[in-house]
């Protein structure tokens, strides 16, 4: 399964060392996990909702990451965020297994993923190979946007 990852450049290590300290939307803080996507386009989406509307002062050292695991995650599917965050504590602690799928409230159609490092099976995962990636050029608005929304000459 490949797995994918929008992040700055200094913060690409698989080591959940940013969540132990600030907690994710289902991962209480105290527990390092890695926020994972099963798609590229989720994992641009994800990160997209935290950047300021009009892009101005956001860094420049994205990279688009990605790593193969041959694991099928543990689904943990419940309408209600606060049992996904009960359940994924009790996933990161008692390590039962390498990989958790949630469906995104995002795009329904794909899963954010945790990988828990302090699963045995964490030190075999290979580390993200990276892309440079640039939130303008990926948003960049194309010269025709105009016609068709009635701007331009036709």
């Amino acid at each position: 399964m490949k797995l994918w990852r929008l992040t700055r450049a200094p913060f690409v290590a698989l080591d959940g060392r940013g969540a132990e300290l600030r907690g994710t939307r289902y991962a209480p803080a105290g527990h390092p996990v890695v926020s994972l996507a099963s798609e590229a386009g989720l994992a641009v989406l994800v990160a997209l909702r935290y950047q300021p509307h009009d892009l101005v002062g956001i860094p420049t050292d994205f990279v688009l990451g990605w790593t193969e695991v041959n694991v099928v995650p543990e689904r943990i599917a419940d309408p209600d965020e606060d049992t996904i965050r009960a359940q994924v504590g009790e996933w990161l602690t008692a390590r039962r297994s390498l990989l958790a799928a949630i469906r995104s409230r995002v795009l329904p159609e794909a899963d954010v993923i945790y990988l828990n490092p302090r699963h045995p099976d964490a030190a075999g995962v290979a580390p993200l190979t990276t892309r440079a990636f640039d939130f303008a050029q990926c948003l960049h608005r194309p010269p025709m946007l105009d016609a068709f929304r009635g701007g331009g000459d036709g």
